[in-house]
């Protein structure tokens, strides 16, 4: 099975989630085993860089810490977070804007943009379908984009109540941050892409297989959409 796996999404794979998604296929194998395969399929972890930060003071209103650092959720969209992450691409650079579900750890909506701008942020929230009778807490950092009022105005019409970590402190939002980490390490270092276009493709495919197809130890051996629809 394991030569079986491709490559783009693999090569940061651990031995112990490689054990996981084996037994998914039947295969039982002793971890020296599975190590050994990995190691003739170069199959083996990536470093993680650092992040863009998009914290501009006194552009807007801040919202409390409603989180504080509380990433369990009792129920899916019951708690909500985003972030912006740049990607340096071809001489260019790109902007991934997510909006994850911290119950499942599910991708519910993103934007990708090649300017971190505001339409870039409304463009992600228009895609954001949640149940009627859900009020999800909506976490983020204090980048500028959302301490605009325009972007608080719609997560009011949305019944959202927002939430900010504190000033320049990325534990806050840690959550995201390992997201956009993991991501990293599986798709984007040591990768090359011909073009931009060849990269949204395949950042696209990504958190398609990351939504689909990832299986977390977290979640039980279950991919994000299997945890959540279990719960349902």
């Amino acid at each position: 099975m394991i030569m079986r796996l491709h490559k783009e999404h693999y090569n940061a794979i651990g031995y112990r989630k490689m054990n996981v998604l084996l037994r998914k296929e039947g295969h039982i194998l002793n971890h020296k085993t599975i190590l050994k395969l990995m190691k003739i399929l170069n199959i083996r972890g990536k470093m993680r860089k650092n992040k863009y930060k998009s914290y501009k003071g006194g552009v807007g209103k801040i919202a409390p810490n409603l989180i504080n650092r509380n990433f369990k959720a009792s129920m899916p969209y019951g708690k909500l977070t985003t972030d912006v992450s740049e990607f340096a691409v071809c001489g260019e650079k790109v902007y991934l804007s997510p909006i994850l579900d911290m119950f499942s750890n599910e991708i519910l909506c993103y934007s990708i943009s090649k300017s971190p701008n505001f339409w870039q942020i409304k463009d992600m929230l228009n895609k954001l379908k949640l149940p009627s009778t859900i009020q999800p807490i909506f976490h983020s950092d204090q980048g500028w984009q959302y301490q605009m009022k325009e972007y608080q105005n719609i997560l009011e019409q949305k019944n959202i109540i927002q939430s900010m970590s504190r000033k320049g402190n990325c534990l806050d939002n840690s959550i995201m941050e390992s997201f956009f980490g993991r991501l990293k390490v599986e798709m984007f270092y040591g990768e090359k892409f011909e073009s931009i276009d060849e990269f949204v493709s395949r950042l696209e495919n990504y958190l398609d297989y990351y939504n689909n197809k990832r299986v977390s130890l977290k979640l039980n051996g279950l991919t994000p959409i299997e945890f959540r629809n279990q719960s349902l």
